[in-house]
């Protein structure tokens, strides 16, 4: 399988049919991490142990594309895989933290709602062939933010000296953040109902 232009799809832009690069292998390294995030929090119960990974996988969330770009990698496999280990991270890391007890399930589960959303719309207009909106400034915003507010809530419930101001911090930014996640959401209505429209994926109301 050769790996010129003529070879890939339209839809990946002329991207590279690799697997082994090395954002790859660093995607791989981040999602490897999740099960024992999952160990250090729910296992041996050390949030402040658990808390700082996961601030760590959520500040190192551009790091694999920003290598990609740099080192002229970018491939099809991680144009997948990429987006698919941020989701699996989100999705478990919240789930694990409502099932710690630390973090109220209310507040886990009106994040995990908005995710799975937004992820089924996506995967909606992708077996409608609807052409990829990309990505709004809220809604990366909230979820970008929301990676940081998790770990803040979850190193508030610690004994970490402090930890009643950090408490604090996570819930002033895991609210202002979901906020704008869910704002995010919102803004990608409007343009997916024109685009399902344009290709006649709407049906006419009567």
């Amino acid at each position: 399988m050769t790996e010129g232009p003529e070879s890939v799809p339209e839809h990946f832009g002329g991207l590279r049919r690799q697997i082994l690069t090395i954002p790859n292998l660093f995607t791989l390294m981040r999602l490897a991490c999740l099960p024992v995030f999952c160990w250090l929090l729910l296992g041996r119960k050390d949030l402040v142990a658990a808390g700082f990974l996961l601030g760590a996988l959520g500040a190192t969330d551009w790091v694999d594309g920003f290598l990609a770009r740099r080192l002229n990698q970018a491939t099809e496999f991680g144009a997948i895989f990429d987006p698919v280990a941020d989701r699996l991270l989100f999705f478990v890391s919240v789930a694990a933290a409502a099932a710690s007890g630390h973090i109220p399930v209310w507040f886990c589960v009106v994040v995990l709602v908005r995710e799975s959303l937004v992820s089924a719309g996506t995967v909606y207009l992708a077996v409608r062939k609807v052409t990829w909106l990309g990505v709004n400034f809220w809604g990366k915003t909230g979820s970008f933010g929301l990676m940081f507010a998790i770990p803040l809530l979850l190193l508030g419930a610690s004994d970490l000296p402090g930890s009643g101001g950090v408490r604090v911090a996570g819930w002033v930014t895991g609210v202002m953040f979901l906020g704008a996640a869910w704002y995010g959401a919102y803004l990608y209505v409007a343009p997916a109902r024109a685009a399902l429209k344009q290709m006649g994926g709407q049906p006419e109301s009567g």
